[in-house]
């Protein structure tokens, strides 16, 4: 039935799973950064040090981390729609589970084991491992609108759990959410399929050429023939440089991602800012990140996947280099180039997060190949908040942590460059030099 109505639809069948992962990120990852906002009153109600109750966070991660190379496998074998109905059940149940919390496990087991699992399962690791064999040439463009739910779903989800949060409570706000999740993604996810051809679709949504009237081929997008002739299984992967080269980029780019999300507000707080004017810019991060992850997508489908993550690298830079500034002058000049920084072109980065894997690695082992990246690039998010906490319990300070972060956005520009998704297959606007160069 879902493919009769695929094939008569008057566009491609893609963009309506685009609009699904648009939806699903949207609440999906938002519900594992709304943690960000549950941090300042867990602390204040139980008293906790900051790296005992970040560590939920960070512990969550690690387990997602574990998983995602599961996850990647199940992705080949079972699909996007169980993968996705598994994310929906674990993150209601973390959020309704932790209303009932009174011991730092407590957090650990709801907030952090099941709500990050499921993230995972409804975040940018599962939802690019199939959305990426939906498109080609659009791909970048298709990624980074569908990632860009996150953005306008932080803008609308996160003041109202903030305003929940100071009428109500934590509690309340955490139940609202988990309700909310529950009741509005699961029949969503019942829309999702691996690939174009399991409804009779090809990628693009471009028509079957049969015969030599059918006209001239598709450009070819490959760049290194023998290396896309090789049938990746993981441990090929893992036996090549660049497998470990795109590991480090995908560390660094969630550790330099999340050492700031989940102390933003905090922080700011700290420096003199409001809880509502600290819940407002990181919802304005993730609203300046829409338009931006749209642009940086698009353009990364003409001008390469490196050039575009590098900006993101910079982006992040810019935000540590202005939230250290902050400590010093909190102004709202300083507080909106953090913004502008870390949502317009730090956010990039997600725009061609899955890209640059499947350009590399793509083929029917690409599932377990991606969830094992993304077993380094979680890594890096659960230590990155993990070590800010340890940081400033240490020493009363963010200033060393945000420092480190400064080093780590640099390592993440190396190492895409050094694992080069642009000589192994081209993006749509460069498929013409390659043409020329033969």
């Amino acid at each position: 039935m879902l493919a009769q109505f695929a094939r008569r639809l008057p566009f491609f069948y893609g963009w309506i799973v685009v609009a699904v992962v648009f939806v699903t990120m949207g609440v999906g990852v938002n519900a594992r950064t709304a943690f960000s906002l549950l941090f300042p009153p867990i602390l204040q109600e139980f008293g906790w040090d900051r790296a005992v109750t970040a560590g939920a966070f960070s512990f969550g991660f690690m387990v997602s981390a574990f998983l995602s190379p599961v996850l990647g496998r199940m992705m080949d074998s079972r699909g996007p729609m169980i993968v996705s109905l598994i994310g929906v059940i674990a993150t209601a149940a973390g959020l309704l589970l932790a209303t009932l919390a009174r011991e730092p496990w407590h957090f650990y087991a709801t907030l952090g084991v099941l709500v990050a699992a499921g993230s995972v399962c409804l975040g940018y690791s599962c939802q690019a491992l199939f959305l990426s064999a939906w498109f080609v040439r659009r791909r970048g463009l298709a990624l980074s609108i569908a990632f860009a739910g996150v953005g306008v779903g932080s803008i609308v989800l996160l003041p109202l759990l903030q305003r929940i949060i100071e009428q109500s409570g934590w509690r309340a706000a955490c139940l609202a959410l988990g309700i909310f999740a529950a009741l509005l993604l699961t029949p969503l996810v019942f829309l999702l399929r691996r690939r174009p051809e399991n409804l009779g679709l090809l990628a693009d949504g471009d028509e079957r050429v049969t015969g030599a009237a059918g006209g001239a081929a598709r450009p070819s997008n490959i760049v290194d023939p023998a290396w896309t002739a090789i049938e990746w299984t993981l441990a090929r992967a893992m036996r090549t440089a660049r497998f470990w080269w795109l590991a480090l980029a995908f560390f660094c780019a969630l550790f330099m991602w999340y050492a700031v999300q989940v102390h933003q507000t905090k922080y700011l707080i700290e420096t003199g800012f409001t809880a509502h004017d600290a819940a407002l810019a990181l919802g304005a991060v993730s609203l300046a990140g829409v338009p931006g992850q749209i642009a940086l997508g698009q353009l990364s489908d003409r001008i390469g996947r490196e050039i575009v993550w590098s900006i993101g690298g910079i982006g992040f830079v810019l935000t540590y280099l202005a939230l250290l500034a902050l400590e010093s002058n909190p102004s709202p000049v300083l507080l909106w180039v953090m913004v502008i920084a870390q949502g317009a072109l730090g956010y990039g980065v997600t725009s061609v997060l899955g890209a640059v894997a499947a350009e590399i690695f793509d083929g029917p082992h690409y599932g377990s190949i991606f969830g094992t990246l993304m077993f380094a690039a979680i890594s890096g998010g659960a230590i990155g908040p993990w070590m800010a906490g340890m940081v400033h319990d240490a020493t009363g300070s963010y200033a060393i942590a945000w420092w480190i972060s400064i080093g780590v956005s640099l390592m993440t520009i190396v190492g895409i460059w050094m694992a080069a998704p642009g000589k192994v297959r081209a993006v749509a606007g460069r498929i013409g030099r390659i043409r020329q160069a033969d």
